[in-house]
């Protein structure tokens, strides 16, 4: 099987010196170099980007009065008391 090489580009950036001096604070603290703080913070940025695009193509699907009808509908069980799940914040749990 053949490794693929990561491809590499270059791009010169240009920032203002108060972002630059922020992301050089940020990046030292992240213990990352400036390269791998931006790289990231850009696939963060994309990751976010196309998350709200996949959710806004799914809300134009969306069908809301068939949701609100299952949701409304009858039947079911209620959880069996092994089925329940202690609040760890609650006052009564050691």
């Amino acid at each position: 099987m053949t490794e693929k090489r990561r491809q590499i580009t270059t791009y010169p950036l240009r920032l203002p010196s108060s972002l630059k001096q922020a992301v050089r604070e940020a990046s030292r603290r992240d213990g990352t170099s400036i390269n791998q703080f931006v790289t990231t913070a850009v696939a963060e940025k994309l990751s976010a980007m196309r998350t709200a695009d996949f959710f806004a193509e799914r809300a134009e699907r969306a069908d809301i009065e068939e949701a609100l009808r299952l949701l409304r509908r009858q039947g079911g069980q209620p959880p069996d008391p092994e089925d329940r799940v202690e609040d760890p914040k609650s006052p009564g749990r050691r």
